[in-house]
């Protein structure tokens, strides 16, 4: 798979608000995003002790609802699958994963790493023979400063037999501390520089965030927290065109922390919160927890933001236009996964956008 620079890799956990968001997005927007889909973790019940379901369970309906859901091409990253996990039959989880995916006729590319046992690297090799469509590497950006990197790759490629013009290489920042943007800026470049193979990958995509931990963090009421990544991101194309070194797609978490913490629900009081992205920041609209007070404060949160400067109108995303009729009492207050996907299909379409707008203008590419 080959993404253009102008195409906009996010990097999604598979759970039902984001794949609603993709499913509710425009035609255009999917044309221009290649989401890293992240099979999610499974489930933990505290009260047994013991994972909520079984792996059969959990991974039964995942190709379907890639399939439903997106239905186009897509990175599939398997990394937070336990690798002693094994179906009923005692099939891997990647054999099943792809072999699902492939008889509903998605074309997934498998995302591999540096720290793959060798049974994950056993069923990628047998996946990369039968698709034919190459591989996706992703490392960490404290991977990438190993001085031993270009051996490490060396190997990889030569495990799974393809050539680097086979392979999708992603940068992976994680949550860094972006600031001071331009000092980050100059030590990301220089690491870019020194990447083993780097105008030979058949794409190269750059993710991280800088989204909050927890929204703990947020006080009640508004706030706006900078958007660094995208910040980071526009300082970074300018110093890598002036230096002459390949420019990378961007990519990102959405409006997640990369880190899930496993928590126990029951001890849990979620705040109701909207995560709304702009310009250079996320305006965040946080309210008391929804477990005591409800979810009927959404509709007054949904009344903020519609009279806020920053609400770019309900014609702008399917995620808008529920923020509308909810601030209306049209739109149900929903649950939490209902404000994931509404801010998540804002952010996709949001930054889709603010990409197409960038490479249009910018006189770096």
């Amino acid at each position: 798979m080959s993404f253009l620079l102008q195409q906009y890799v996010p990097c999604l956990r598979w759970k039902q608000g984001e794949y609603q968001a993709l499913f509710r997005l425009s035609s255009r927007t999917k044309e221009s995003i290649v989401p890293l889909i992240e099979v999610p973790e499974i489930g933990f019940d505290f009260d047994s002790g013991t994972n909520s379901k079984s792996i059969d369970d959990h991974l039964s309906k995942f190709a379907k609802r890639v399939k439903d859901k997106w239905g186009g091409p897509c990175l599939v990253d398997m990394h937070l699958i336990k690798s002693s996990e094994r179906m009923n039959d005692g099939q891997h989880p990647f054999a099943f994963v792809f072999h699902d995916l492939r008889s509903r006729g998605i074309l997934a590319i498998p995302v591999t790493n540096l720290k793959q046992d060798l049974d994950c690297q056993h069923e990628i090799k047998s996946i990369v023979d039968t698709d034919m469509r190459g591989l996706c590497i992703r490392i960490t950006i404290e991977e990438a400063v190993k001085p031993n990197l270009i051996a490490l790759l060396g190997a990889l490629i030569q495990r799974y037999e393809v050539g680097v013009d086979e392979c999708d290489f992603i940068l992976d920042m994680e949550a860094p501390n972006f600031e001071p943007i331009e000092s980050f800026g100059k030590l990301v470049a220089t690491i870019i520089g020194k990447l083993p193979y780097i105008n030979q990958w058949r794409s190269f995509a750059l993710i991280g965030t800088s989204f909050p931990q927890s929204m703990g963090v947020v006080q009640r009421g508004e706030s706006i927290i900078p958007r660094n990544e995208w910040i980071f991101y526009k300082s970074l194309i300018r110093q890598l065109g002036a230096s002459g070194l390949r420019i990378p797609t961007f990519g990102d978490y959405g409006i997640n922390y990369p880190d899930i913490p496993l928590l126990d629900w029951r001890m849990v009081k979620p705040s109701a919160t909207i995560r709304y992205t702009i310009d250079d920041g996320w305006l965040i609209l946080k309210g008391p927890n929804v477990r005591d007070y409800g979810y009927d404060q959404y509709c007054g949160l949904c009344q903020t933001l519609v009279r806020s400067r920053h609400y770019s109108g309900s014609a702008f995303s399917s995620g808008d236009e529920y923020i509308y009729d909810c601030a209306q009492g049209r739109a149900s207050t929903g649950r939490l996964t209902t404000w994931r996907w509404v801010g998540t299909n804002h952010h996709l379409e949001k930054v889709t956008r603010d990409l197409a707008n960038l490479f249009v203008s910018s006189s770096t590419v």
